[in-house]
């Protein structure tokens, strides 16, 4: 058992058996001698249900994965090369490949018997649109190791959605919109007495209509990039809640996860304490049962001494006397 096999067979698992399992193999390690491994194990952090999710996606659609992969990368080439009609056709592309991937990953999930509702879905989305804006964010979901999604650069959508336009808009290149305006003097009728003024005020309005016209719909589009600005800012602000509630609920789980792991051992300390003192309080108990019967071994003995005592003083008694009395008929008269 190594840490990468380890870590590859953890990040395969639901969140719901991840804690489980991991906490099996630190204590498999622990137990092999290995404490250094069962520490890389037990820091292994839980995926969110989102990043779980993800990491499905790339895990069992590998080759779905390296077509977004690729795709990101022409965003991003067509981006810095302000290639607008290229980032509008990838753009319309990203958007209908990210909703399918994402639609795809929630139906892996309900087939692994996790189903999820639209704001994991949601969560899922905001994970492909990170892939597709920053290649170390698609270096980390190829890994298939995330533990909570990821969530694409502030303006990024908006910088692919509002791709640049040429100037004047489809169909006019700076060249003729030059030519347009050189030619356009040369249009204006000619008038009589005031010179055409009537006829020039006329045109003068039309064109101040124009650039009037122009000119709202330049602040209107202004205003939509700032509020769509705005909302994004604000979706990352609220990512970013989330993301620091979701970290803090995940250190708190760990630390339950910890002290329940030292309750554990506290209690099996315990247990094992609890048997030795009974295993002691049954030697004692014999022990004792064994200085009873050696106390009442020593009374009988001193009994029988004593008795084999005053035994042999009264026979050397009797000797004495028997001895006294032979003497006595053994005597002349």
């Amino acid at each position: 058992m190594d840490l990468e096999s380890v870590t590859e067979e953890l990040y395969g698992l639901r969140p719901d058996r991840f804690t489980a399992a991991r906490n099996a193999r630190a204590a498999e390690a622990r137990k092999a001698g290995d404490r250094a491994l069962a520490e890389a194990v037990r820091s292994l952090r839980r995926p969110t249900l989102a990043a779980w999710v993800s990491n499905l996606l790339v895990r069992e659609r590998p080759a779905e994965a390296r077509s977004l992969a690729a795709l990101g990368d022409g965003l991003r080439r067509a981006h810095r090369e302000l290639d607008g009609e290229r980032l509008r056709e990838l753009s319309r592309k990203q958007h209908a490949v990210v909703a399918a991937l994402a639609r795809q990953a929630r139906q892996l999930a309900a087939d692994a018997g996790q189903p999820v509702g639209d704001d994991v879905q949601h969560e899922v989305e905001a994970t492909l649109h990170a892939v597709l804006a920053d290649p170390a964010a698609a270096g980390e979901w190829a890994s298939g190791r995330l533990v909570r999604p990821l969530s694409p650069p502030v303006g990024f959508g908006a910088a692919l959605t509002e791709a640049p336009l040429p100037e004047g808009g489809r169909g006019a290149s700076g060249r003729e919109r030059s030519a347009e305006r050189a030619a356009a003097p040369a249009e204006r009728p000619r008038g009589t007495g005031a010179r055409g003024t009537g006829g020039r005020s006329a045109r003068e309005g039309t064109v101040g209509g124009g650039e009037a016209e122009a000119k709202r719909e330049r602040e209107k589009r202004a205003a939509e990039e700032r509020e769509r600005a705005e909302r994004e800012r604000r979706e990352q602000e609220l990512r970013e809640e989330l993301r620091r509630a979701e970290e803090e609920a995940e250190a708190r789980e760990e630390e339950r996860e910890r002290a329940g792991a030292d309750r554990d051992r506290a209690e099996e300390a315990l247990r094992e304490a609890a048997s030795r003192v009974d295993a002691l309080a049954a030697e004692l108990a014999e022990a004792e049962r064994a200085r009873r019967t050696a106390d009442e071994a020593v009374r009988t003995a001193r009994r029988r001494f004593q008795d084999a005592e005053r035994a042999a003083r009264e026979a050397r008694r009797r000797a004495r006397d028997a001895a006294v009395r032979a003497g006595r008929r053994g005597s002349p008269p």
